[in-house]
C-alpha cells in the first residue's frame, strides 16, 4: 500500500519492466534477475514514490539503476581480480635441495638470540630504516645496528659453514 492506502501495483508493469531488462541484459535469465532485483528495490523504498508520479517510470528508473549497479560492481570486481593476478608472482615448487636449504636458513634464523632476530626481521623483511625499527623496539639506534651486525655476521657463519650442528644437510651438495 502507498501513504494514500492504494495498493502498491507493479503488475501491470511487469511486461514493460522484462522488456527493458532484456534489451539492458541481453540474456532473459540476467534480465530476470535484473527485474527481480529491481522490484526488491523498489518495494523496500516504495515510501519514496511520490503519490500521483508514474510508477512505470519510476520503476523503469530502479531497473535502469539496478543495472548500471551490477555494470560497476562487474567492471569493479574484474578489476581486483585483474590487479590481483598481475601482482601474483607465479608459484614454482622449489626442488628439494632448495626446500631443504631454505629450512636450513630459517632454522638458523629461528636459533638467533630474540633480540638479534627481532631487529634483524624488522630491518631486513619489514623492510624498516634502523630509525623506524629502534622506534619499534625502544632502543638507541646504535644497539639496533650493532644487533643488525652481530644477526648478519651469525647467519654469514652458517652459510660459510653449513654443516655445523644443523640436523639438516644436503645430500650430494659438491661441497661434500
Amino acid at each position: 500500500m502507498d501513504r494514500n492506502g492504494r495498493p502498491f501495483d507493479v503488475i501491470e508493469q511487469l511486461g514493460a519492466l522484462r522488456r527493458y531488462a532484456r534489451s539492458l541484459a541481453r540474456n532473459s535469465s540476467d534480465a530476470e534477475d535484473l527485474v527481480h532485483d529491481a522490484l526488491v528495490k523498489a518495494y523496500e523504498r516504495r515510501s519514496t514514490f511520490r503519490s500521483g508520479g508514474n510508477l512505470r517510470n519510476w520503476l523503469l528508473s530502479i531497473v535502469h539503476n539496478t543495472h548500471v549497479d551490477r555494470l560497476r560492481s562487474t567492471l569493479a570486481s574484474r578489476r581486483r581480480q585483474d590487479t590481483a593476478a598481475l601482482e601474483a608472482e607465479p608459484a614454482y615448487p622449489a626442488t628439494q635441495e632448495h626446500a631443504v636449504r631454505l629450512r636450513q636458513v630459517r632454522e638458523a634464523f629461528l636459533e638467533l638470540p630474540e633480540e638479534q632476530r627481532e631487529a634483524l626481521h624488522l630491518v631486513a623483511v619489514e623492510d624498516l630504516s634502523y630509525q623506524e625499527a629502534a622506534e619499534v623496539l625502544g632502543v638507541p639506534v646504535g644497539t639496533l645496528m650493532s644487533r643488525v651486525s652481530r644477526a648478519r655476521a651469525r647467519l654469514r657463519a652458517f652459510e660459510e659453514n653449513p654443516g655445523q650442528p644443523h640436523h639438516l644437510r644436503l645430500v650430494g651438495d659438491s661441497d661434500d
